[in-house]
């Protein structure tokens, strides 16, 4: 193979067979359990592991990321429903009835995410209702990142099955 070719392949919107597609896949995935609310990781592991300024730090930006949510929530909640719905039914409707590989890749990975979003958002609603504080607060953290982790590890086995399913089915072995 000489060098255009090996471009072409990296640039190909073939989706499953595709390097950047998987490394997108890796991506999303880790910032999605990464940040919680807003909260990134660590911020919430120290809370746990040293208590003290950290848990009032962890606190304050909870606090923070709870009204910022809300308050766009309140504002947008019709019209990013409304997108939303109409850009993860758009993609269903040409990955899955028309057969373009792409949209099947995007909606694989779109949904799942647009439901870790919606945890999120409930999250963020949960708290502004019902603060929680101290240990209480972390623990509903951490309950939340570990639902986001199986949420993640059930949606790349998935896409990892149904890709290489996608593959299969396209080549032809004759």
């Amino acid at each position: 193979m000489d060098w255009t070719q090996t471009v072409t392949r990296l640039i190909e919107l073939n989706t499953f067979s595709s390097f950047w597609y998987w490394a997108a896949v890796a991506v999303s995935w880790a910032a999605a359990s990464h940040w919680l609310i807003g909260i990134p990781f660590d911020v919430l592991y120290r809370a746990r592991a040293e208590k003290g300024q950290h848990v009032r730090d962890l606190e304050v930006l909870v606090d923070i990321n709870v009204r910022r949510i809300t308050v766009v929530d309140g504002i947008m909640a019709i019209a990013l429903s409304a997108v939303g719905t109409f850009i993860l039914v758009s993609l269903a409707i040409l990955g899955f009835v028309y057969r373009m590989e792409l949209a099947q890749g995007l909606f694989v990975l779109g949904a799942p995410l647009t439901v870790i979003g919606l945890v999120n958002m409930n999250l963020a609603h949960e708290l502004r209702t019902q603060p929680l504080s101290g240990d209480d607060l972390v623990a509903k953290l951490f309950r939340v990142r570990l639902l986001t982790q199986l949420i993640g590890m059930v949606s790349i086995f998935a896409t990892a099955v149904y890709g290489m399913y996608a593959l299969v089915s396209a080549q032809s072995f004759f």
